[in-house]
Formats: C-alpha cells, sequence, structure tokens
C-alpha cells in the first residue's frame, strides 16, 4: 500500500495483541510511523487519541483511530492486495479468535501469575491452559500445517502470539503437554523472517522525536 505518510502506531513490543497488530500491517506492506510506548510512561499523545490508553492504537490520516488489534488487522487485509487465502472461511476464523480473546486469554493470564489467582493451584492453572491449547488448537494441527488449512491465516496471525507466551511461562511444561504439531507450528511462525522483523527492539517514542518507519517491504512467505 502507497502514500501511507499519515499512518501512526502506537505499539508496545511485547505485546501479543501489537504484536498480531504489527505482523498484520508488515504482511500487508502497510508503513507506519511506529511509536513504540513504555506502558507505565504513556505520552499524552495516545491518550488524548485513545483514552483507553492500550495499544495498538493505530491513526489514519482521515483522523480515524483504530483502537483494537483485531480490527487493525482486518483494516490492513481489507485496504491491500493481500493474499486472499489470509480470510478463508473468515466468519469460522473470527470465531476461534473470538474464542481464544474470550476463554485461552484470561487462562493465559492465571497461568502466568498464579499467585494472583490463588483460588486454583499453579498446576491447576497450567492444566486449564494446556487443555485448551488441546481442544481448540491442537485439534486443527493434527491434519493441517495451520489452524484453517495449509496455509497462513488471519487466526495464525492473532493467535501465535498468544501461545508463545505460554510457551515461555515453563518451557519445559510446554514440550512436555502439548503436541509436536503444535509446536512445529509455534516455531514456524515464531521462528520466521515475519516474525523477527517485528520484534525488532526501537527506543521509547516522545514527541519531536523523529519519525521511526515500520513496514512497507514485502516479507518473505511463512
Amino acid at each position: 500500500m502507497k502514500d501511507n505518510n499519515q499512518l501512526i502506531l502506537y505499539s508496545f513490543r511485547r505485546c501479543p495483541y501489537a504484536i498480531r497488530a504489527r505482523m498484520a500491517l508488515s504482511l500487508c506492506n502497510i508503513e507506519v510511523q511506529l511509536r513504540e510506548v513504555v506502558l507505565r510512561d504513556k505520552p499524552p499523545e495516545l491518550l488524548h487519541s485513545s483514552p483507553k490508553g492500550t495499544v495498538p492504537v493505530l491513526l489514519l490520516g482521515n483522523g480515524q483511530v483504530i483502537e483494537h488489534s483485531l480490527d487493525i488487522m482486518l483494516w490492513a487485509i481489507e485496504h491491500t492486495a493481500a493474499d486472499s487465502s489470509l480470510t478463508l472461511a473468515l466468519d469460522a476464523q473470527l470465531e476461534l479468535i473470538e474464542l481464544h480473546d474470550q476463554s485461552f486469554k484470561p487462562l493465559l493470564d492465571r497461568y502466568k501469575y498464579p499467585e494472583r489467582h490463588l483460588e486454583l493451584s499453579a498446576q491447576q492453572h497450567q492444566y486449564n491452559a494446556m487443555y485448551w491449547l488441546e481442544t481448540h488448537i491442537i485439534t486443527r494441527l493434527k491434519e493441517y500445517t495451520h489452524l484453517f488449512g495449509n496455509h497462513l491465516s488471519l487466526a495464525d496471525l492473532a493467535i501465535v502470539p498468544f501461545v508463545r507466551q505460554c510457551a515461555a511461562v515453563d518451557s519445559a511444561a510446554f514440550a512436555r503437554s502439548t503436541s509436536t504439531a503444535l509446536q512445529h507450528w509455534l516455531a514456524r511462525l515464531t521462528e520466521s523472517a515475519l516474525f523477527e522483523s517485528v520484534m525488532s527492539k526501537y527506543p521509547q517514542w516522545r514527541a519531536g522525536d523523529p519519525p521511526i518507519w515500520f513496514g512497507g517491504t514485502s516479507k518473505p512467505p511463512l
């Protein structure tokens, strides 16, 4: 996509929601001004544009503000000549992404921070997260390389940053408790040139800093 000088993305490198937005923008060859946010020191410009104060936030040249990662991903795909395979069976993909966001993300938070959720033991929180992956993700990978066939989909981009976080909590437990199919899927996506390119480190943005350009260069296929 050309003429994107007015696009501004507020992001935080490690946030899984921001990661999936950056992956979609990069894959769709959309160039933005990247403003790296430190969450404990949010710039007033971000809060002015989006009072909720979370990332990612995409500012369009016409003044429109897109405040949610999935909406940014859909906007990127809709406004480029992205590979149509990304959105095959889109309704089913969106259903899985919503299920993930509403059910797996809370389980992941409890697994990551069991000391904050003492209603269950750490082992039980771990079991719940792994069971969700077995039920909703691993079953899809027993026959195909990706979540909706043998091609990259919107759902793969949306879900993989959270599975990456889950694996990082206890890598040995993840290896023991999940199938090789899930581990291969995770490695295929997180070791790709696309993923590595969106995980580059940037300094905290402050008003007056020169722009940092992100995306806008075609990425190798996954």
